[in-house]
């Protein structure tokens, strides 16, 4: 058994003391190359500290009670857990192998972390405090991206090295199905209605909508190339879409599942995240060192700042829902 309470006390090498400006607008963003994390000031857009974290820190997630933020460091094995609001360490768990993804199933009884350089999801039963590992099942290449129903009954994970999407029965932990969805499968997000699911498809220019029923595609959405990854604007009507290779996030209408726009975000937009007031984007930018901040009424970028190598997730504590 893996607890969060009893890993709660493991120790994080070189724990930084962050300065005394670190607040409730911080903005955390994760270097995946250089495996460190820079803390942003949201209202002066100055860096307030950058510290060392495991290797390769890609995706991070606030736990069901957004009392801690994980942050998941892939080759470094472990998760680390930050104050929501201010950045500063809480804890660390380690031995949680290979977490590129991670996600918690709408119901919380299980997280699943992503093993996309293993090829396998490990899928853990939670009970609000600990974590028991229940399967490590074999995927066929590079689980990348998740997404669930709404009932928590399957999980929905993109295998970007077999260009497919697999959906896994939760209640069983085997594999349900498997169905091609074109070149290196990243993002996924289900509609708010649980109709269907989206799939960025990165090693392309589209979205793919999928019915998850019927294990159908029923249309594809033209994006850029390097359709990735997704954010909801949080008004349960239009979704972001980065696409790294184009250079470009497009906004897709929920209702008519269209695209209704474009935003020009050079050097690879990658993760992104969103104000509460669903007013301003802030967008990792992989190729560039730096992170851009967007007005959405606008749709232009307005303020850019560096960070450090391959900035990849990105978090803030007042943020739109992802619906």
């Amino acid at each position: 058994m893996t607890a969060f309470s009893t890993f709660a006390a493991a120790p994080v090498a070189a724990t930084p003391v962050l300065p005394a400006t670190a607040n409730n607008n911080t903005v955390v963003v994760l270097n995946s190359r250089d495996a460190t994390i820079t803390l942003l000031d949201q209202t002066t857009y100055k860096e307030i500290g950058t510290f060392p974290v495991g290797k390769e820190p890609h995706h991070l997630m606030p736990t069901p009670d957004n009392k801690s933020l994980i942050v998941a460091a892939a080759t470094g094995n472990s998760l680390l857990f930050l104050d929501p609001k201010s950045g500063q360490i809480q804890n660390q768990v380690k031995d949680i192998v290979d977490p590129y993804q991670i996600g918690f199933s709408p119901d919380q009884k299980w997280f699943i972390a992503n093993g996309l350089r293993l090829d396998r999801i490990d899928i853990y039963g939670y009970d609000g405090k600990n974590l028991k590992l229940a399967k490590r099942l074999p995927l066929p290449a590079m689980p990348s991206h998740m997404a669930f129903t709404a009932d928590s009954s399957l999980a929905f994970i993109s295998l970007q090295g077999s260009d497919e999407l697999a959906a896994v029965d939760l209640a069983t932990q085997k594999v349900k199905w498997t169905i091609p969805v074109g070149k290196q499968p990243a993002g996924v997000y289900m509609t708010p209605d649980n109709k269907y699911l989206l799939v960025g498809v990165m090693g392309s220019d589209y979205v793919a909508v999928i019915d998850w029923r019927t294990q159908k595609i029923v249309k594809k959405i033209k994006t850029g190339d390097g359709a990735h990854n997704f954010r909801p604007q949080g008004d349960n009507r239009h979704l972001f879409v980065s696409n790294r290779v184009a250079g470009t996030i497009n906004v897709l209408d929920l209702n008519t599942l269209e695209s209704v726009g474009s935003i020009a975000v050079p050097g690879g937009p990658d993760c992104m995240e969103v104000t509460a007031d669903g007013k301003t984007m802030w967008v990792t930018q992989r190729w560039l060192k730096r992170v851009s901040v967007i007005d959405l009424t606008t749709r232009k970028v307005i303020k850019t700042i560096p960070v450090g190598r391959s900035p990849h997730g990105i978090y803030f504590h007042n943020r739109a829902s992802e619906v």
